[in-house]
C-alpha cells in the first residue's frame, strides 16, 4: 500500500542537493524530507525517502500529514547551529550531494554531535508545535490540557501551544534509530531529550489586552513557545558547559551493554537539561577529511576579539590577511511629516580581515 501527502513546498535552498533527493543527516542519516526546487505542491511517498529504519518508516505513514513539519524543524536546526556557532573554528558547515550532510564530523561522540542532536530535535519538536497551533495538522491542535485557575485581570484564551505533542513527535522519530545497547546510541538519546526539554521548560503565558484604546482591562492568556533563538542561545550554553563521559561495560541478559557515567567525579553529575560527549573535538585548525574538518583559512575574523572569533584564536596562529572593502550604506536619513523617511547613500570603506 502506497502512502502518498500533498504537502507546501519548504525552501532548502541553504541546504545540500542531489538530483532526486534532498536529504537531512541527524546522527547517522536521518532522511527527512525531498528537495524542493520550485512553488507550488508535490507529492511525497514515504517508501522514497533514503535512509529511513522501519520505525521511522511507520511513523511517516501513521504521521504522513506532519512530515513537512519535521523537515522544517530540522532545517531550522542547522540554520540555528550554523548562526550560533558562526564566529567559531568549526561553523556548522553543510556538504553538498552528501547523505551526511556534516560529513565525518558527527561520526564522533563529540561535543559538536551533542548540539547537532539537541538542536535538531528541539527543532523538530518546535515545528510540529507551531504547525498544530496554526492549524496546519488536522492531527493535532490547541494544547487545552495546561489549563489551570485564570488569575487576576486575565482569562484564558487564544491557543495554547501543544508541546507535549509536538516533543512527542521529535522524540518517536529522531530517536527511532537510537535503539542499540552501546555507549553513542545512550548520548544521542540523552542529549536528542535535552534539546526537547529545553522547550518545555522555557513555555510562557503570552498574553493580549483588550479594551477601550488599549486599556487592557481585560487580558486573555495562553501558553506559548519561546522565540526559537532563546532556544539556540540556551543550548550554545551547555555546549559550552557540556560534560565529558566515560563509557563502560556490563553484562545483562540481552549481552553486554555500554552506559555512559562522568569522568569527573568532582562534578555535578549532568542533568537532563545537560549535553554529554565521550570523545574529544579536532581543533578544527586545517582540513582533514577523515575529521571533516574544513579549517579556517579564509574566514573572516575579528581584529579587535580576545574570543574565538578574534584573528589569533579563529586563525590557529598562523596570522591573517587585511583587505580594503567598499560598501554603499544609506546614510544622513530623515524623518518627514508625515510619513516616509528620505536617506541619502554613502560610500563607507571597512577593513576586512580574513585568516591565513
Amino acid at each position: 500500500q502506497k502512502y502518498i501527502v500533498w504537502v507546501k513546498i519548504i525552501d532548502f535552498s541553504f541546504m545540500p542537493k542531489s538530483t532526486a533527493n534532498l536529504r537531512v543527516f541527524l546522527g547517522r542519516s536521518l532522511a527527512v524530507g525531498h528537495q524542493y526546487t520550485s512553488l507550488g505542491t508535490q507529492p511525497i511517498l514515504c517508501s522514497s525517502i533514503p535512509g529511513l529504519v522501519p520505525k521511522q518508516l511507520r511513523f511517516c505513514r501513521n504521521y504522513v500529514e506532519i512530515m513537512p513539519s519535521v523537515a522544517e524543524g530540522v532545517k531550522i536546526g542547522i540554520q540555528e547551529c550554523q548562526h550560533q556557532f558562526r564566529g567559531r573554528r568549526w561553523n556548522c558547515t553543510t556538504i553538498n550531494d552528501n547523505l551526511a550532510i556534516f560529513g565525518p564530523v558527527l561520526d564522533k561522540a563529540t561535543r559538536e554531535s551533542a548540539f547537532v542532536h539537541a538542536i535538531a530535535s528541539a527543532g523538530v519538536a518546535f515545528a510540529v508545535t507551531r504547525a498544530c497551533s496554526e492549524g496546519s495538522a488536522t492531527i493535532c491542535g490547541c494544547d487545552t490540557r495546561r489549563k489551570g485557575p485564570p488569575g487576576e485581570g486575565w482569562k484564558w484564551g487564544g491557543c495554547s501551544e501543544d508541546v507535549e505533542f509536538g516533543s512527542m513527535v521529535s522524540r518517536e522519530f529522531a530517536d527511532a534509530r537510537e535503539n542499540r545497547p552501546d555507549a553513542r546510541s545512550a548520548m544521542n538519546r540523552h542529549n536528542n531529550e535535552a534539546g526537547r526539554v529545553s522547550i518545555t521548560d522555557r513555555m510562557y503565558l503570552k498574553c493580549k489586552c483588550h479594551g477601550l484604546s488599549g486599556s487592557c482591562e481585560v487580558k486573555t492568556c495562553w501558553w506559548s513557545q519561546p522565540d526559537f533563538r532563546m532556544i539556540g542561545d540556551y543550548m550554545k550554553d551547555k555546549y559550552d558547559s557540556s560534560s565529558e563521559m566515560v563509557v563502560e561495560k556490563h553484562r545483562e541478559s540481552r549481552g553486554w551493554v555500554e552506559t555512559l557515567r562522568p569522568k569527573y567525579t568532582f562534578f555535578k553529575p549532568p542533568t537532563e537539561t545537560d549535553l554529554v560527549y565521550y570523545e574529544s573535538s579536532p581543533n578544527f585548525c586545517e582540513p582533514n577529511p577523515e575529521t571533516g574538518s574544513f579549517g579556517t583559512r579564509d574566514r573572516i575574523c575579528n581584529l579587535t576579539s580576545h574570543g574565538i572569533d578574534g584573528c589569533d584564536l579563529l586563525c590557529c596562529g598562523r596570522g591573517h590577511d587585511t583587505q580594503t572593502e567598499k560598501r554603499k550604506e544609506k546614510c544622513h536619513c530623515i524623518f518627514h511629516w508625515c510619513c516616509y523617511v528620505s536617506c541619502q547613500e554613502c560610500t563607507r570603506v571597512y577593513d576586512v580581515h580574513a585568516c591565513k
